[in-house]
């Protein structure tokens, strides 16, 4: 049986992937996760979209500041140097190609790296787009960190998304529960499976021809 990840593992592994230097973006919920985890002794800028950048961990319980949290209002640590500004500024920086890498959670992903991650398109869902339109096509690099499957056991990973579109061939890699995959036009590639699933084992959760991990059987 496979050792799935949990949502805290999944994002030590998005953490291990950021460069020092990098300006990154975290988006609402699960990747918010990923600031807990950056190592102390490597220099990364986190930026978020309410015109914070210099964005640390979060406070400790009874350490919370009111006035200082993220977009999606959760109490967040400002790091030494860090700064505040506009929120029109922040946009600009967002879209204008200024950040190296965003990390999103998702409704679907597909195998060509289009993101589905503001409405499932149901009848009366409230629409969440927030900045991610902006993110998605503005950051260098889209990462996406989610659970591979839904509650009902439907792949997250797809063909073709079929809820409305977020950012079309923006996704450069997914971190899922089951693993690590790489996505975009040549399709999806496999680069890390947790211990107790194969590639084939992946490829019947998804139904999805996913490219084995380099250097594994096909």
């Amino acid at each position: 049986m496979a050792t799935l990840l949990t949502r805290d593992r999944i994002a030590q592994r998005v953490a291990r992937d950021i460069p020092e230097g990098a300006y990154v973006n975290l988006g609402i919920g699960l990747p918010t996760t990923v600031a807990n985890y950056l190592p102390a002794d490597k220099e990364i800028f986190l930026q978020s979209e309410n015109g914070l950048l210099g964005m640390g961990p979060a406070p400790a319980p009874g350490e919370e500041d009111p006035e200082l949290i993220n977009a999606g209002k959760q109490p967040v640590t400002l790091l030494t140097g860090g700064c505040y500004f506009h929120h029109a500024d922040s946009f600009a920086m967002m879209r204008g190609g200024h950040l190296d890498i965003c990390v999103l959670g998702a409704f679907q992903v597909s195998a060509g790296g289009d993101l589905a991650n503001w409405s499932t398109g149901a009848p009366g869902a409230i629409p969440a787009v927030g900045g991610a339109m902006d993110l998605a096509i503005g950051a260098k690099q889209v990462f996406v960190m989610m659970e591979l499957l839904t509650r009902q056991g439907q792949s997250k990973l797809v063909e073709a998304c079929t809820y409305p579109l977020t950012g079309i061939g923006c996704v450069s890699r997914v971190y899922s529960d089951h693993g690590v995959i790489d996505v975009g036009a040549d399709g999806a590639r496999a680069i890390e499976l947790v211990d107790g699933l194969s590639i084939d084992d992946l490829r019947a959760l998804t139904g999805l021809d996913i490219a084995a991990p380099t250097g594994a059987s096909a």
